[in-house]
């Protein structure tokens, strides 16, 4: 049969691409949302699709140029449906929208809507209008209402863990980032609003939320009592809903990391011990150029009041290696603050200018192959400390939250407190629950537990980790 546009019989199918961040995995579930009202079902390939989005991200390296080629593979889809007397409409949504609107309405002529990651609650009515359209519709402000006032109620829930954006923007400005550019400034949801989404998802089955922001811990959305609450507090007061068992929080800077939210790592039973806490350099230089306005012996400190507080936490970091002007002794640094931390896992990158951004003009940027050699460097270290972070749990007992179903029969795969994948066979009924696992053996990605009697259910510390 043929598709007719207009026909409110015939579902429509979605297919959305995300690229990079967490926070752009949320937001691709409530385009989703948005759309189903008008028809659409989500689908698991472009092929024969009404509507294509790729959810950008500009973080990492070649970006722009992903997506490029991506809208090219598109093309030729676009067309035969065309050639059938169907309409493709093909979206790019996020941060690279943000930032590569015009250059992107000149160089893809095949993108039928372009959307920034501040807009995306007005999708209804753009794709409505670029229906109607012959050239890409754009819309890439920061408009002054918030996009999370228009985003409907109800919100697709898939498995116990689920993604709940509190805070966007950043007003930071590290030199190397363009989040500033492409996401605007700091805003923070009201926390009643928070609230009431997070017991939508607890509702619905979720039993952990990880609250997102490009600068988490900055938030401060308004309470009922008309004052601003830290993440501290906001946290505090989703650990008093029913059937919210697990919460964590991504991503931090080391600047916002105050005393309440320490203490909460400590006193809030639902709070997980893991935190990502990025640091970018070891060396006071690099941070100086990055403007990151701390030190390493800061960071230092910080770590050793966050262990205090909670003894068994596990961290992890980001890192950049080849910032321009980054010297050997520079690097050097970096590697002793890695290991006077120690690491559960981390995430390390060479050094990519970012159009727009001051580091992306400024002068010593260093030689790829430099780059190449150090970030090998440090991945070795960093990749052993995973090792040895895992190795350290085996003997634990410790909860599990058990998310999907593995690769062998009666294998489930959870998650430890600590973020680690663990696998182990268990009836299927424990999916989405939470059970008592006794770890086993650890590999370098992941851990093989088995189920420990329930009557021993508590959590013992990872030996490695004590204070």
């Amino acid at each position: 049969m043929k598709r007719h546009h207009s026909d409110p019989r015939l579902p429509r199918k979605l297919y959305i691409k995300t690229y990079g961040c967490q926070m752009n995995v949320y937001d691709s579930g409530r385009m989703a949302d948005l759309l189903a009202p008008l028809g659409y079902e989500a689908t698991d390939a472009p092929d024969g699709a009404d509507l294509v989005i790729l959810n950008t991200c500009h973080i990492r390296e070649k970006a722009a140029e992903k997506v490029y080629s991506e809208l090219g593979r598109l093309r030729p889809l676009k067309e035969e449906a065309a050639e059938r007397g169907d309409q493709m409409l093909i979206a790019v949504a996020g941060c690279v929208a943000q930032a590569e609107s015009q250059e992107m309405r000149r160089r893809a002529p095949v993108v039928d809507l372009i959307v920034g990651p501040q807009t995306y609650h007005r999708l209804p009515e753009l794709v409505a209008r670029a229906h109607r359209s012959t050239g890409a519709v754009l819309d890439t402000d920061f408009p002054a209402e918030s996009k999370f006032d228009h985003l409907p109620e109800t919100q697709a829930v898939e498995g116990p863990s689920a993604f709940l954006s509190v805070q966007e923007g950043c007003d930071k400005f590290c030199t190397f980032c363009v989040v500033p550019y492409t996401r605007g400034a700091e805003f923070s949801r009201p926390g009643e609003a928070v609230l009431t989404e997070a017991r939508r998802l607890v509702g619905a089955g979720v039993r952990e939320i990880t609250l997102l922001g490009q600068n988490v811990n900055a938030y401060h959305g308004e309470g009922p009592d008309g004052r601003d609450w830290t993440l501290a507090r906001l946290i505090r007061k989703l650990a008093e809903i029913d059937g919210l068992d697990r919460i964590r929080y991504t991503t931090s800077h080391p600047r916002d990391m105050d005393d309440d939210l320490i203490a909460a790592h400590g006193e809030v039973d639902a709070l997980m011990p893991y935190l990502h806490l990025p640091v970018q350099s070891g060396s006071d230089t690099i941070l100086k150029a990055m403007n990151r306005r701390h030190t390493a012996d800061d960071y230092r400190r910080l770590i050793d009041r966050i262990r205090h507080a909670r003894p068994d936490i596990a961290m992890s970091g980001d890192f950049i290696v080849g910032f321009p002007g980054e010297s050997d002794a520079d690097f050097a640094d970096t590697l002793r603050l890695v290991t006077d931390v120690t690491y559960a896992s981390a995430f390390s990158f060479k050094y990519s200018a970012r159009p727009g951004t001051p580091a992306s003009t400024a002068g010593q940027q260093v030689d790829d192959a430099v780059k190449s050699d150090r970030l090998a460097a440090l991945q070795q270290i960093l990749d052993a400390q995973q090792v040895a972070f895992n190795h350290a749990t085996v003997g634990c007992q410790a909860p599990a939250l058990f998310e999907r179903i593995g690769r062998r029969p009666e294998q489930m795969v959870g998650r430890t407190p600590w973020l680690q994948a663990v696998y182990v066979e268990a009836p299927l009924q424990l999916l989405g629950q939470i059970a008592p696992v006794t770890l086993v053996e650890a590999n370098a990605k992941s851990l093989t537990g088995i189920l420990a009697d329930t009557a021993g259910d508590t959590m013992q510390q990872p030996a490695e980790q004590v204070a």
